[in-house]
């Protein structure tokens, strides 16, 4: 008999050993890359550990509590993985007897489960937290193609994203709202812009699945001949954050011109004038609407919800802080693109316009990263759990994708680490 260590106990089992062999083989790999830079965090959280033994130091403490879950993660999977290859050497070997046989088939299965497990934990480890992740949010929806079908469905998304909100104990704030009525009696209001802030910790990380072009195919009332159409609106999500500057952005500030937040006064236009549309006779005869026009890159931001300028104007900085920050981040990403793909051939993903379409007839909703399809189009509007489900389909997506730039960028580090031939 052979005297083997097993993750847990073995159990009884009376399926053939030849099927879990074959399960075993197939799902149980992790990028050499990222196994490599695991190894390497596990050997530096080894030496911080030795260096704060000797002496206390508070940056070196909170490197190591950063490393620590790579740190679980990776002896995880050893164990799981060095368990599941004696299990199937075990298998393999053809002196094993058939009752150590079954159990040991038994065992492969649920320990083939726990390399998955834990190679997933340890690929989700690795991936950089996303410099906007904690922070509070800005949502934009902005109608496209489709006249005013698209106005209207840009107010279904609005309600939706606040019944959402309202759902997850989110505050919203309505930071910007234009809308005009359509002709006819009991016509909706359709949306021109919509600027919401919502307000909690890592609400850009809830919502930042959200951003893209959202597309509907229903019959418009106006519609006599029942012939469906196609509209599209323009969801965009920005990170927000107080116009002081005052909330901990970790190594980046508003007072720091080398950060994505940082904007020079001198570069941004100010204009005031009179508010347009409805809002009583107050609105048309002072100057209280403002409109900020960041010169280099050509952004332009108006706000005049509010009847004091001061308002308006703190508003639309924050707004054009945001967008700034994010373009000044989507150019890196975009960078970095380019580097993978000149190095290790592998292009950006997710970036095609088109995310979700919403499709009145048939009741159905599908996302077009995640491949996802629900027909719950009553409860998705409703930002109901339909929602959630979807989300969190795309937000799974996204970390796979992460997984791969990150695969990317290490074997690129490592083709340029080797020395020319």
């Amino acid at each position: 008999m052979f005297a083997l260590h097993f993750a847990r106990p073995l159990r009884l089992c009376l399926r053939r050993p030849s099927r879990f062999q074959s399960t075993a083989t197939q799902s149980t790999s992790i990028s050499p890359a990222l196994l490599g830079k695991a190894r390497s965090v596990a050997a530096e959280h080894g030496k911080l550990t030795r260096q704060l033994a000797i002496e206390y130091d508070t940056d070196v403490a909170k490197k190591l509590g950063g490393f620590s879950t790579t740190v679980k993660a990776l002896e995880d999977w050893d164990l799981a993985s060095n368990s599941l290859a004696e299990l199937q050497q075990l298998l393999r070997d053809p002196a094993t007897d058939a009752e150590l046989r079954s159990l040991a088939a038994e065992e492969v299965k649920d320990t083939t489960n726990d390399v998955v497990s834990s190679a997933s934990r340890l690929q989700a480890s690795l991936i950089p937290t996303h410099p906007f992740a904690e922070l509070s949010c800005l949502l934009e929806i902005r109608p496209g193609a489709g006249g005013s079908e698209a106005g209207l469905f840009a107010g279904d998304l609005l309600r939706m994203y606040q019944a959402y909100c309202k759902r997850h104990s989110l505050r919203v704030n309505t930071l910007k709202l234009e809308s005009e009525t359509g002709s006819g009696t009991g016509s909706e209001s359709q949306i021109q812009e919509a600027v919401l802030e919502v307000d909690g910790f890592g609400a850009y990380e809830l919502l930042r699945c959200e951003a893209g072009v959202h597309r509907v195919q229903r019959v418009p009332a106006t519609e006599n001949k029942g012939r469906m159409h196609t509209s599209a609106v323009a969801v965009i999500v920005l990170p927000s954050f107080p116009s002081d500057g005052s909330e901990n952005l970790g190594e980046e500030s508003f007072k720091d011109p080398a950060s994505d937040f940082y904007v020079y006064p001198s570069d941004v236009r100010t204009d005031v004038m009179r508010a347009r549309g409805a809002g009583g006779q107050h609105v048309n005869t002072t100057d209280s609407a403002v409109r900020l026009t960041h010169i280099p890159t050509g952004i332009v931001v108006a706000v005049q919800e509010s009847r004091s300028q001061h308002q308006n104007r703190e508003k639309a900085w924050q707004i054009l802080r945001a967008r700034i920050a994010q373009a000044r981040r989507e150019a890196r990403e975009e960078e970095l693109a380019q580097i993978r793909l000149s190095v290790v051939g592998v292009a950006k993903m997710g970036c095609g316009d088109k995310v979700r379409t919403y499709n009145w007839n048939q009741q159905r909703v599908t996302d077009h990263r995640s491949g996802m399809t629900l027909h719950h189009l009553d409860d998705i509007l409703q930002g109901g759990e339909s929602l959630d489900a979807v989300m969190n389909s795309v937000r799974s997506w996204l970390k796979e994708r992460d997984v791969e730039g990150l695969i990317a960028d290490e074997e690129a580090a490592g083709k340029l680490a080797k020395p020319s031939k």
